[in-house]
């Protein structure tokens, strides 16, 4: 397969306009604020939407040994119904320990669902955001 068939890609779309169409209620609305506050601080770069509903950070290029190749953001998430989707779960060491100290959540994959950041420790949360970025930037490679 040809380079960037993810259907997951960078857009031009603004971040705030989009969430403010898709995420009508108020508290749900600030804790996307205060995600992009802290994954913007952790990665260095300003939100990005990829695709139509991911907030996404910095980036990075993979390919498989398929030949499948692409781009997605380091880190990143997406307001779903009743939930947040953090894409922000490699394999770095002590992930495990950060997860039990978490708070109220759900793991599928490489995703982290939360249903508002109340029920979770933000350092903690912080914490697992930076060591993915960290993981993601020095262990994905072409």
């Amino acid at each position: 397969m040809a380079k960037n068939t993810n259907k997951t890609q960078q857009t031009e779309e603004s971040v705030v306009a989009i969430l403010d169409a898709k995420v009508p209620n108020p508290q749900e609305r600030k804790d996307c604020d205060i995600m992009i506050d802290m994954m913007q601080r952790i990665t260095g770069h300003p939100a990005k939407m990829w695709g139509p509903a991911i907030v996404g950070f910095d980036s990075y290029h993979y390919k498989y040994d398929s030949g499948r190749e692409g781009d997605m953001c380091l880190i990143g998430f997406s307001p779903r119904r009743g939930k947040f989707s953090l894409y922000v779960l490699s394999a770095f060491e002590g992930k495990e320990e950060l997860l039990a100290k978490l708070g109220k959540h759900a793991v599928q994959g490489s995703c982290l669902h939360i249903k508002k950041l109340s029920d979770v420790d933000l350092g903690v949360l912080e914490e697992i955001c930076r060591r993915g970025a960290e993981y993601a930037r020095t262990n994905v490679r072409d």
